[in-house]
């Protein structure tokens, strides 16, 4: 049950871009048939006026150049409606695209049923011919396709289905229903053809992620963290942090690797926990670590440094402290329009100035 209610009905994420294909698919479709029609109602209304003996001396031919002007005249308004709407919400534009179908189709039950009580062996063609052009040509969601589908078979049956013979009304019965079957099946296509491409771009989405983050820690990398950084420095004042972790190798030869890997990722949260208001942070190296902080005092970035420090020291494994130590460099800008390029390497400087302090030391420096 569950499945055939979900072949009816759209989900909520996809209807906007549903309605935008149906709507640019429709668009074409009407359009083609409007021409169509200016085509053939032109020739059927010279036809009455010029080429009948009668004219429109009878009232067969008025009733059908009536009916040949009044689809015209559908055809011309939707064609003046669907500029003047230009630029309207996209709703807009396919309640008119409905409007029309909706009008025209009842114009073919009409037309075929006028037939059939002047000849009762003309058939259903006409208004076969039109539920199989909606359903092949015109866009629309499940619910609506079964709504226009049964009234314009209802319609046809309370005004001509009189007038059929038993194996035309069989006939007819199985024409509707490949009129209604194309037409979900179609809807049921453009659903599945827009999830898939949701899909595609959440993936794309996810890789496009993964492609910039460091997959041990979840920063930045190096070529992404430079990316994030560059637009800030030509729009503000910044101070840039570089982190190197102390003794780094020993660690990975003492403990093993999954250990190194730990310290790694416990100083990756420690460096997001000290600066919570970095505009980037990121792993440019393998034990080395940087984040851009927004301007402020001094006095705060070298405290949150030390504090970083501090935290990055204290980290253990399994119970037992590591002797991890880091030094940091700071390098601060006081104007926009800073090259990254220096400012990174004034930082790095500031960097080796701490190291030759010793364990756990930090360095500020001013980008002159």
């Amino acid at each position: 049950m569950n499945r055939l209610v979900s072949f009816f009905v759209i989900p909520a994420e996809m209807k906007p871009e549903f309605a935008r294909v149906s709507a640019q698919r429709n668009r074409i479709s009407l359009q083609l048939i409007c021409v169509m029609i200016f085509g053939m109602e032109l020739f059927n209304m010279a036809r009455v006026l010029f080429w009948s003996q009668s004219g429109l001396g009878t009232l067969n031919n008025r009733i059908y150049f009536g009916l040949y002007c009044a689809l015209f005249v559908m055809a011309l308004l939707y064609m003046i409606l669907s500029v003047l709407l230009r630029g309207r919400p996209l709703s807009t534009e396919l309640k008119l695209q409905y409007a029309g179908v909706a009008l025209c189709l009842v114009w073919h039950v009409c037309m075929n049923a006028y037939d059939l009580s002047r000849d009762p062996g003309a058939g259903a063609g006409i208004y076969s011919t039109a539920a199989l052009g909606m359903g092949a040509f015109i866009l629309m969601p499940a619910q609506l396709a079964l709504l226009l589908h049964a009234m314009g078979f209802a319609l046809f049956m309370l005004l001509g289905g009189a007038g059929l013979e038993s194996g035309d009304l069989i006939n007819l019965s199985f024409t509707a229903i490949v009129a209604l079957a194309i037409s979900l099946a179609s809807s049921r296509q453009h659903v599945i053809m827009i999830s898939q491409s949701m899909e595609i771009s959440r993936m794309n989405e996810r890789l496009q992620v993964l492609v910039q983050r460091d997959a041990l820690t979840g920063l930045l990398n190096k070529t992404a963290f430079e990316r994030s950084v560059e637009p800030h420095l030509a729009a503000e004042g910044a101070a840039l942090l570089i982190l190197d972790l102390d003794n780094f190798k020993a660690i990975n030869d003492l403990h093993g690797h999954p250990c190194g890997d730990y310290v790694l990722q416990e100083t990756a949260r420690c460096l997001e926990e000290a600066i919570p208001d970095a505009l980037a942070v990121g792993r440019i190296g393998g034990d080395e670590f940087a984040a851009l902080m927004p301007a402020g005092d001094a006095a705060g970035q070298e405290e949150a440094a030390r504090g970083l420090t501090a935290s990055v020291a204290a980290i253990s494994w399994r119970g037992r402290p590591l002797g991890t130590g880091c030094s940091a460099g700071i390098c601060r800008i006081g104007a926009a329009g800073a090259d990254y390029g220096r400012l990174y390497g004034e930082t790095d400087r500031a960097l080796y100035r701490a190291k030759e302090q010793g364990k756990g030391s930090v360095c500020l420096t001013q980008l002159l």
